[in-house]
């Protein structure tokens, strides 16, 4: 049995807060219930300073990096694009501590949407802002469709960490942001039918990310089931 440390979700916007006025830190209940599922034990890491990321990565096995807000461009060098979202460059400065803690401690790394693109930028990638910088014609973010239901294709690269995939596969979208330049140590291992990466790796390193929400599909879809049992148990 794997301990999985879940970093959480600040909800920092008092003003629009359901939790009662009060900042928490949270993860999508879907994360906890499919590692109990798999018969491992689940705990939120709340965000803290980034010095003490190490003191973290004591208590558990493994470290799942979710989705969320944007990434602060500061942190890749760039200037904020006009349809940047919101930001919160402390989650961001611990999150980034936290990966470089895991690495040292040969801890496996799962990344979820923001975290595909936090690992990217940790390895020196970039993002586009939006996906008006780009000239995709994917729908990357799929609302007003519901988050269990896929609606765009992927390919997936044989003979790497999602092989137990099906070639052609069909995941869900909920991203405005995008890979641009792909992060040193990285290997793009997925692409949606626009060139954009949408899963990448680092076996030596123990990373894997997805840019689609397998949390929101593993109990109608076997093989987004089957990427935290990967996760869990084989990293």
């Amino acid at each position: 049995m794997a301990i999985i440390g879940i970093l959480g979700t600040p909800y920092n916007v008092i003003e629009r807060s359901p939790f009662w006025w009060n900042k928490v830190s949270y993860t999508r209940q879907s994360f906890i219930d499919v590692f109990q599922d798999l018969g491992h034990t689940a705990i939120i890491l709340p965000v803290d300073q980034p010095e003490n990321a190490e003191k973290y990565m004591k208590l558990v096995d493994k470290i799942v990096l979710t989705g969320g807000a944007d990434i602060a461009p500061r942190f890749y060098h760039e200037e904020p694009h006009q349809k940047l979202e919101t930001t919160d460059p402390s989650r961001d400065a611990f999150e980034l501590a936290a990966v470089k803690a895991a690495i040292n401690e040969n801890k496996a790394i799962l990344g979820v949407c923001r975290g595909l693109q936090l690992l990217n930028v940790y390895f020196g990638g970039t993002l586009y802002q939006d996906l008006s910088q780009t000239s995709s014609d994917i729908k990357h973010r799929q609302s007003p469709t519901p988050q269990e239901i896929p609606t765009h294709h992927v390919t997936i690269k044989k003979n790497s960490s999602l092989g137990f995939l099906p070639e052609e596969y069909l995941v869900n979208s909920f991203h405005h942001q995008v890979i641009k330049d792909l992060g040193q140590d990285l290997t793009a291992i997925a692409h949606a039918t626009d060139g954009f990466v949408e899963a990448i790796e680092n076996t030596n390193k123990r990373i894997l990310a997805v840019q689609w929400h397998p949390e929101c599909t593993w109990q109608t879809e076997h093989f987004d089931k089957e990427i935290f049992r990967y996760f869990a148990e084989e990293l």
